[in-house]
């Protein structure tokens, strides 16, 4: 009798080690990150009281186009896009408050009002008078917040998988941000990053390990762990309906069939509502499909903005 206790205890003990084992390697990460050396193009940027990293390609007299990321990335979503479209375009992309280089808001202000206010400042320090505003899932709900507050300001509107709907039962108040979602965003392990990052391709091949490695270094920026966060704490999903209906800027929306962030079927529902807008769907791909399919993406872009005169 004893020696089968002894048994099962050893089991006990064996199994919680390998639970540690297992946790210690999931949660695994380098220290924090230094921030990537300036690129060509790149400059830092006092406005809104906070110190922005914004990325500018493109002629500078040329009409202009600002290229919004989604929550927890950082401008280089917007890569392929921006190489696509800089031959005849100036491209503006920035990492958002608590995003990237950019780093926390001092205030920590991370509502969707207060960053549609904090891109506005922005873009007026970069005397940006008129553009046409896209982007990616939150940066995609940011840029029609803009258009719908400021809309002698906005030429046209290209968003992807756009939040706005309820999803994952946000509505008028935030929800609790799990304790594993917290230490996710807190560590930015690189396992978890890659997991994370997979689910966002409908095709996973596709994702390089440079990718991977760079979304990892921009979670790791100082402070930006802790903004996430807070963000999330301050995230809400009210009723877009009002707001949406407003938007007269023609507008040109793009989703993945395979997106498994923000539903599909979300996209009927912004072209029911918006007076001018039309989806495109892709089939088989995912959430990010700026990233996924950058040059087929970014040439449904280039189209829209011949249609809309943006030249």
């Amino acid at each position: 009798m004893r020696s089968a206790l002894l048994t099962i205890l050893g089991i006990l003990i064996l199994l919680g080690v390998v639970a540690v084992a297992a946790f210690v390697w999931l949660t695994r990460t380098p220290p924090p990150a230094d921030a990537p050396p300036p690129e060509q193009g790149e400059r830092l940027v006092e406005a809104a009281g906070m110190t922005w990293r914004v990325h500018e390609a493109g002629p500078a007299d040329a009409p202009v186009i600002v290229l919004i990321h989604g929550f927890s990335h950082s401008l280089e979503s917007f890569d392929g896009w921006a190489e696509a479209l800089s031959d005849t375009y100036r491209v503006v992309r920035f990492d958002l408050p608590g995003h990237g280089v950019t780093g926390p808001h001092p205030d920590s202000a991370y509502s969707n009002e207060d960053t549609a206010l904090q891109v506005a400042e922005l873009l007026d320090t970069l005397a940006i008078d008129r553009a046409v505003v896209g982007g990616s899932s939150l940066g995609g709900l940011i840029a029609w917040r803009y258009a719908a507050t400021n809309p002698d300001r906005v030429a046209g509107l290209v968003l992807v998988s756009p939040g706005g709907y309820s999803i994952n039962n946000v509505g008028d108040e935030p929800v609790e941000v799990p304790v594993a979602v917290q230490l996710y965003l807190r560590l930015a392990p690189d396992a978890g990053v890659r997991m994370a990052t997979q689910t966002l391709y409908g095709d996973p091949s596709r994702l390089t390990e440079e990718r991977i490695a760079q979304i990892g270094q921009m979670m790791r920026q100082p402070g930006v762990g802790e903004a996430l966060i807070t963000r999330l704490e301050q995230f809400t999903l009210p009723d877009p309906e009002p707001l949406l209906a407003t938007i007269e800027a023609p507008a040109l929306i793009l989703w993945g069939s395979a997106d498994t962030v923000v539903p599909a079927e979300h996209g009927d529902r912004f072209v029911s509502v918006m007076p001018d807008a039309r989806l495109i769907s892709y089939d088989g791909v995912g959430h990010a499909l700026m990233e996924e399919i950058p040059e087929e993406s970014a040439g449904e872009v280039r189209s829209f903005l011949q249609e809309i005169g943006w030249e």
